[in-house]
């Protein structure tokens, strides 16, 4: 069977960050490409969960709304500053 090449654009940093990993248990990019290459076609799918972040998620915001609305009518307030805000935002 004859091999292609293929180009990939990646950040420089996450590269090397990669490139490191590969070296740590003995492969390299091209090795780690081709086992995650196999690996997707042989299951038809991506071998690995992606998950976003599931905090801002409609459930989430939901279950968080429902609960200050359940506070609120129990008279748990909870104040925040503007400096405390505004803090928060900056990080």
């Amino acid at each position: 069977m004859a091999n292609t090449s293929i180009t990939i654009r990646i950040d420089e940093s996450l590269k090397r960050q990669m490139e490191a990993l590969c070296e740590d248990i003995g492969m390299n990019l091209t090795t780690a490409y081709v086992i995650f290459t196999k690996a997707a076609v042989r299951k038809w799918k991506i071998p690995f969960s992606i998950e976003g972040d599931d905090f801002n998620s409609l459930e989430n915001q939901k279950k968080r709304l429902k609960k200050s609305i359940e506070d609120g009518k129990r008279g748990k307030f909870i104040t925040v500053s503007i400096d405390e805000l505004k803090a928060i935002a900056d990080e």
